[in-house]
């Protein structure tokens, strides 16, 4: 299993801060619960990444 595996799995992603000032990605599938918290700077470096990204499928897909 890869990146590029495809699955038939439906999940939910929610994203926010917490009270204690971080921020938590929150994933829900399959009644499996993955809470994943990250300092600011963490959660900025994922956001460039997805960015980034993002950028690369837009170049696979012309």
């Amino acid at each position: 299993m890869g990146i590029n595996t495809e699955r038939d799995i439906e999940a939910n992603l929610q994203i926010g801060p917490t009270d204690e000032g971080m921020i938590r990605l929150f994933i829900e599938a399959d009644g499996v619960e993955i809470p994943m918290d990250f300092d600011p700077e963490e959660a900025e470096e994922i956001a460039e990444e997805i960015l980034a990204a993002a950028q690369a499928a837009r170049a696979l897909a012309k």
